[in-house]
C-alpha cells in the first residue's frame, strides 16, 4: 500500500543527475588510472588526476548525503541511495588507493595484466553510467539494468582472473631477484582487484534496488 500510494507523490529526481555526476567522474578517474597503468615519465601526473576526481566524487557523494537527509519523497528507498552512492564512491575511492600506494613505492612501470586490468576497470565505469539513468523508469528496464550488472560482475571475475595469473608471473619473475619488487606488484594487484570488487557492490545495489522496486 504505502509503495502504491508513494508511486502518486512527486519525486525530487535531482538525484539522477547527481548519480550521473558521480558516475562521469568515475569514468574520468578510471581514465586517468589506465593512463596511470602505462607507466612512464607522467605517471605522477595521472596519479594527481585520480586524486583530483576522487576528490570531485566525494563532493558529489557529500551532496547526495545531504539531499537525502532534506528530501521529502525520494525516488527510492533513503536507505537504497544511501548504499548506491556509497558503493560508487568506495570504487572512486580505491582507485585513488592504488595512485596512493604508486607514488608511495615509486611505481613507473607496469605489467601487462594490470594494464588489462586498468581497460577492465573502465569498462565497470562506463557500465554504471549506462545503467544509472535506467533506474528513473525501472519497470521498462528490467531486462537491461540485469544484463549490466551481470556484466560487471563478468568483469569482476575477469580480474581476479588476471589477479592471480599477475601474482604468479611476479612471484616466477622475482623469486630468484629483489623479493620487495613482488612485494610491491603484489600490493598494486590487490589494489587495482579491489576497484573491480567495488564495482561488484555497484551491481549488487542496484540490483537489490531494482527486486524492490518492481
Amino acid at each position: 500500500m504505502l509503495r502504491w500510494f508513494r508511486a502518486f507523490l512527486p519525486k525530487e529526481e535531482r538525484f539522477f543527475d547527481l548519480f550521473a555526476r558521480h558516475a562521469q567522474t568515475s569514468v574520468q578517474c578510471a581514465l586517468a588510472l589506465q593512463d596511470m597503468l602505462k607507466g612512464g615519465e607522467e605517471t605522477l601526473v595521472f596519479c594527481q588526476r585520480v586524486n583530483q576526481f576522487e576528490n570531485d566524487a566525494d563532493n558529489v557523494t557529500r551532496e547526495v548525503l545531504t539531499a537525502v537527509r532534506r528530501t521529502f519523497i525520494t525516488p527510492f528507498d533513503r536507505g537504497d541511495i544511501k548504499s548506491l552512492i556509497t558503493s560508487m564512491d568506495d570504487a572512486v575511492d580505491q582507485m585513488q588507493q592504488t595512485a596512493k600506494a604508486v607514488v608511495l613505492f615509486e611505481v613507473r612501470a607496469f605489467e601487462p595484466p594490470m594494464r588489462e586490468i586498468g581497460s577492465l576497470i573502465t569498462e565497470c565505469a562506463n557500465l554504471v553510467v549506462r545503467a544509472l539513468p535506467l533506474l528513473q523508469s525501472i519497470g521498462p528496464n528490467v531486462a537491461m539494468l540485469t544484463q549490466i550488472t551481470e556484466e560487471l560482475t563478468k568483469l569482476e571475475g575477469r580480474v581476479d582472473d588476471l589477479h592471480d595469473i599477475g601474482l604468479k608471473e611476479l612471484f616466477l619473475k622475482h623469486r630468484d631477484a629483489n623479493t620487495m619488487d613482488f612485494i610491491v606488484g603484489a600490493e598494486i594487484y590487490d589494489h587495482l582487484e579491489k576497484v573491480a570488487d567495488r564495482f561488484d557492490d555497484v551491481a549488487n545495489e542496484i540490483n537489490s534496488i531494482v527486486i524492490e522496486q518492481v
